[in-house]
């Protein structure tokens, strides 16, 4: 039942995200709308991370799999893909690298700031 009642959240935050998207006339997918709210539902305690954490490692863990559709789609078309083929690749490779750069400094960004949230809190209780 509990692993129910976190699926529910997390799709309702998705939907949520979905909502957004429909709303809101920015070319952003509903996902990131989705992923936004849901940070933001965990960084101001709204949610709590034990909520959907059981879950959420669950998915995690089945994304790989969720992969093999459009693998096996990709395939099937290999032969209207084949003149283009050095593109696709080096946009994977580039859009991969970038991804992983902000990805990076984004979560640097976010230890940073904690750090010195948790300093001033230090710095105010002395």
């Amino acid at each position: 039942m509990k692993y129910i009642k976190q699926f529910l959240i997390i799709v309702f935050v998705s939907f949520l995200g979905e909502l957004f998207n429909c709303l809101i006339p920015l070319p952003i997918p509903g996902s990131i709308y989705g992923m936004i709210l849901m940070f933001i539902l965990l960084c101001s305690g709204i949610l709590k991370l034990e909520q959907v954490k059981k879950t959420g490692k669950f998915l995690l863990d089945i994304m790989p799999i969720m992969f093999i559709p459009s693998a096996v789609g990709i395939m099937s078309q290999f032969e209207q893909l084949k003149d283009i083929w050095f593109q696709i690749i080096l946009i994977t490779i580039t859009t991969t690298i970038i991804t992983i750069a902000i990805t990076g400094l984004s979560s640097q960004a976010i230890i940073r700031w904690k750090k010195r949230k948790e300093s001033k809190k230090n710095e105010c209780s002395e």
